[in-house]
């Protein structure tokens, strides 16, 4: 049995959603325990479907049953435990697809995971389904969604432009190119990922430097040019923000002990 696997969605369905993960130990016989979750700037909705998964996260312990809940944005790592006979399903979504719906202000609401009403999904599905019919739900939704908004809101711009970016950006930068004031990109971005575009960049620089000690298809890099390359001031600078993240530093990083994105 395979415990961790990826799924893509469809290219127009991508605009919003990153993929489809699934932890799987619907046939296991005991606990998957302390298998570990690094942060990535995306929301997840995780469907679990049996008994239930553990998660800690750097604010609180929860015990998540059958059902569907929506997880924050996450700074730090985060903990799980997987029951015998849990699968838990897990969509990916970036962080500006939850600013296509205004009415929800996510400002204060960072490393929590909150259990929600089916009914409460834009789309309808449901906790037993398969993977397959998940991705075809998922896509009917999104490409529709793509296709009734063609043009990027300043969310999405804000991230599109830090994504795209080689060098580090700062934000005075951001505002200049979106003709816009800082302090108002801000709040906009906050209400609608929990996060300040400051951090956002820190999280997404953290995973590229984690991402290339992890790249066995290049030689291996130093941990300063690793830290250089990703416009940390120096090694000393680098290891210190990885272990504000994972609590231990690189060299003594683990990658077995986490879930990490498979290469495509």
């Amino acid at each position: 049995m395979q415990l961790y696997s990826e799924h893509y969605v469809s290219a127009k369905s991508e605009r919003f959603v990153n993929k489809i993960w699934c932890l799987d130990n619907s046939i296991g016989e005991s606990v998957i325990e302390n298998k570990l979750v690094l942060p990535n700037g995306c929301f997840n909705l995780a469907i679990i479907d049996g008994n239930f998964i553990e998660v800690h996260t750097s604010k609180s312990k929860y015990e998540m049953n059958s059902g569907i809940y929506f997880c924050s944005q996450m700074t730090n790592k985060v903990l799980v435990n997987i029951q015998p006979k849990t699968k838990v399903t897990i969509i990916q979504l970036h962080a500006w697809t939850l600013s296509m719906f205004p009415q929800y202000d996510l400002s204060n609401f960072i490393d929590s995971i909150i259990k929600i009403n089916v009914a409460e999904l834009p789309f309808q599905i449901e906790i037993q389904s398969e993977i397959e019919t998940f991705l075809n739900t998922i896509n009917a939704y999104f490409e529709a969604l793509a296709d009734s908004n063609s043009n990027q809101n300043a969310i999405e711009k804000i991230c599109k432009i830090i994504r795209l970016r080689e060098d580090e950006i700062s934000v005075s930068e951001i505002g200049k190119l979106l003709n816009s004031s800082q302090r108002l990109l801000q709040i906009k971005f906050k209400a609608a990922t929990g996060l300040t575009i400051k951090k956002y960049i820190q999280i997404l620089k953290f995973r590229k430097s984690v991402d290339q000690m992890l790249n066995t298809d290049l030689e291996k890099m130093s941990l300063t040019e690793i830290a250089l390359y990703n416009k940390y001031f120096d090694q000393s600078h680098f290891i210190r923000k990885f272990k504000d993240v994972t609590k231990t530093t690189p060299k003594m990083f683990d990658p077995d002990s986490y879930f990490l994105s498979q290469k495509r």
